[in-house]
């Protein structure tokens, strides 16, 4: 049963201030997970389910900005949906690359994108390098675009960026084996300098994070979301707020 818009507007409002400021989190990562079955429950095709999904992006991260969050990460292509068909894929990466172009010319949010761009076509590559590169001026809150992500795929990456470094020095592969810390490999991962996500919401109703930082989200509150992606609303984001800020973060202790 939808609330009246009126009731609605009231509600969202009281849960906007419900919200304790000094509580909320610094970082939010996003699975934007249910493109394909929003559309399928209208029976429509994929490509307007993920062009719906794309089109939500700047309206959720204008809730976030409004709450003071300083990072976000939203998870847009996997290195799993690479295996997706030819045309869906084609459609999916055109849609991708509008958006994020989209968010590099409002001129809001400084971005950076993390993943795999050897995966994708060369084109596509580059307008996401171009597009970030157009916003590092921006003093903005910090949006990552992960696309061709896989958190496998990332903390391999990150251990081979290390090797690297490290290949000039002279140490040995032994000595390299003894002295190696989670320190190291958290300097070379995507977000490096970045603070980890305290809070990870997956819309659809899937209750699993299918590796999503997986390195960075060890402390991390989860939370699960039954709107799919494209209907995800500012009073589903305040609730997932609220619900971070009453659990007691034990963090591991």
């Amino acid at each position: 049963m939808r609330l009246p818009s009126a009731v609605y507007r009231i509600y969202e409002r009281r849960l906007a201030a419900s919200l304790v400021t000094g509580r909320l989190p610094r970082h939010v990562g996003v699975i934007l997970d249910g493109n394909r079955r929003w559309a399928r429950s209208f029976g429509e095709t994929a490509a307007t389910g993920h062009r719906r999904g794309a089109d939500k992006i700047s309206e959720f991260l204008g809730w976030a900005e409004d709450c003071g969050i300083e990072v976000a990460t939203l998870w847009m292509l996997s290195t799993d949906n690479l295996g997706r068909s030819a045309a869906e894929l084609d459609d999916l990466l055109d849609i991708i690359e509008d958006a994020v172009c989209g968010l590099a010319d409002s001129r809001r949010w400084r971005l950076r994108v993390v993943g795999r761009l050897d995966l994708l076509p060369e084109r596509t590559a580059v307008a996401l390098r171009e597009a970030a590169e157009r916003t590092e001026g921006i003093r903005g809150m910090v949006v990552n675009v992960a696309i061709g992500y896989g958190g496998r795929m990332e903390i391999a990456d990150a251990v081979r960026a290390y090797l690297r470094e490290q290949a000039g020095t002279g140490i040995t592969i032994a000595e390299l084996a003894e002295t190696i810390d989670v320190d190291d490999i958290a300097e070379h991962l995507y977000t490096a300098g970045q603070p980890d996500p305290e809070l990870v919401i997956r819309t659809s109703g899937e209750q699993r994070i299918g590796g999503f930082l997986m390195w960075q989200s060890v402390h991390s509150e989860l939370y699960f979301c039954e709107a799919y992606w494209p209907g995800f609303r500012r009073v589903d984001f305040l609730r997932a707020l609220r619900d971070f800020t009453r659990r007691e973060r034990r963090l591991g202790r």
